[in-house]
């Protein structure tokens, strides 16, 4: 059993009881890990760092009364949140790392490498604060994630700046409003082997339709390359509709759609250079194909049936399949916290009786209607800066025009789901 005084702590000892020690993210791993494996789920080997960890990082660089301090001018109106959160991001990444926090962190790195037979092994470096996926709140996307990551010093850097990531403008906004005490929120980071989805592909899972509920559905998301374009809603991918009730039957081939997306870009590693990732543009032939094999399709709906039936409750889940071996992984998974949520029986639909002229045209996001100036923004990385209260609420939300989609003000999603708007994509 893990205890408070662990720094780092292997996901096998982990489960869901541990979110106060490592974060909903990584309790999640953990808890998959431990009970899913012998059900066929496969899941990349890793650890996750304690909230002990980040504690010990704020203390031993004198971090708690800066923080303390930026927040209070912020609440009384003397700092702007940008000015607050870039004040306190920078302090942290200027901090030096505990010597035995870094041995720690280093030797589990070492031991991760001799695992899967690598010397420095590229991991995926995720962050998982403490009050995350919770039932009444969730923090999906307020932090940073970074891939591709090789070496002992990059993966120290890595972990300082999703450390930093703990106070971006969002997350702090975000607990300001659900009533979080900053300075009881730690980050703990997830640290896990990397599938090679660069040479592959990956994506996202709903084991509810997300956009109307039916709760006998599997909706798959894929694309080419590093799941983070479908995570971040950068790239048009394919999507796959399963029906759960026949995915039992073996002989039986359930799946009711199949929509060729765009998929126009890709995320893979970077072969040099400071930064690990790169986007390209994908070939014509990776355009015009599916990306997943009905084969896939199944057995990843058949995981998302395992998950779902192991935590009791419709999830949301990030997959990706190695290029290089032709496997599929389960890299996340948590609850969903939009339609799960909602009155059972409930549907709402909404009509305009006069249109006026056409100022912006795309993807639709949900079926509510709202009114109000029309925004343009290229990520969801700027959302706090938009005019207007940012509620679970259409009432004053204003519409906003990413690119790919138009965000309609639907109900709901909750502006901390907008870094996924397009798993959330019109299928009407």
């Amino acid at each position: 059993m893990p205890t408070l005084a662990d720094e780092v702590i292997w996901f096998e000892e982990l489960g869901r009881a541990d979110v106060t020690l490592v974060g909903g993210k990584n309790a999640s791993l953990g808890e998959m890990v431990c009970h899913l494996g012998d059900r066929g789920v496969a899941i990349p080997p890793g650890f996750a760092t304690a909230a002990e960890a980040f504690w010990h990082f704020i203390d031993s660089n004198q971090l708690r009364d800066v923080i303390a301090t930026t927040l209070q001018d912020l609440q009384a109106g003397r700092t702007p949140l940008p000015e607050a959160g870039q004040a306190i991001r920078r302090s942290i990444l200027r901090g030096d790392w505990p010597k035995d926090t870094a041995a720690a962190i280093g030797g589990a790195y070492k031991e991760l490498s001799r695992r899967i037979g690598k010397t420095d092994a590229a991991v995926a470096v995720r962050s998982s604060a403490t009050a995350e996926d919770l039932p009444d709140a969730s923090f999906a996307g307020q932090q940073e994630t970074f891939l591709n990551i090789r070496g002992q010093a990059a993966l120290l850097d890595a972990c300082r700046r999703c450390f930093a990531s703990l106070f971006t403008d969002r997350a702090i906004s975000y607990r300001q409003t659900k009533g979080f005490d900053h300075l009881k929120v730690a980050l703990s980071v997830g640290v896990q082997a990397m599938v090679r989805s660069d040479v592959g592909s990956a994506g996202v899972m709903f084991t509810i339709d997300t956009e109307t509920g039916f709760d006998k559905i599997v909706v798959i998301d894929a694309a080419w390359g590093l799941g983070e374009t479908v995570v971040q809603g950068t790239v048009d991918p394919d999507e796959y509709q399963v029906f759960k009730p026949l995915l039992s039957e073996p002989s039986l081939t359930p799946i009711v759609e199949k929509r060729l997306g765009g998929k126009a870009q890709k995320m893979i590693y970077a072969r040099e250079g400071d930064h690990p990732i790169r986007i390209v543009p994908t070939s014509k032939a990776e355009r015009a194909a599916f990306v997943l094999t009905d084969q896939d399709i199944l057995t990843l709906g058949r995981w998302g049936c395992v998950i779902e039936d192991h935590y009791g409750c419709p999830m949301d889940v990030e997959w990706a399949k190695d290029g290089e071996n032709s496997k599929l992984f389960i890299v996340q998974a948590r609850p969903e916290t939009v339609q799960s949520r909602k009155e059972a029986g409930e549907y709402k639909s909404y009509r305009i009786k006069s249109k006026g002229r056409t100022l912006v045209t795309g993807l639709s996001i949900g079926e509510a209607i709202v009114t109000g100036p029309v925004c343009q923004i290229e990520s969801a990385r700027d959302i706090d800066y938009l005019p207007g209260p940012k509620t679970d609420s259409a009432s004053g939300i204003c519409a906003l025009f990413t690119g790919n989609s138009i965000v309609n003000g639907c109900p709901t999603m909750n502006h901390n789901r907008f870094n996924r708007l397009n798993n959330f994509r019109d299928r009407l």
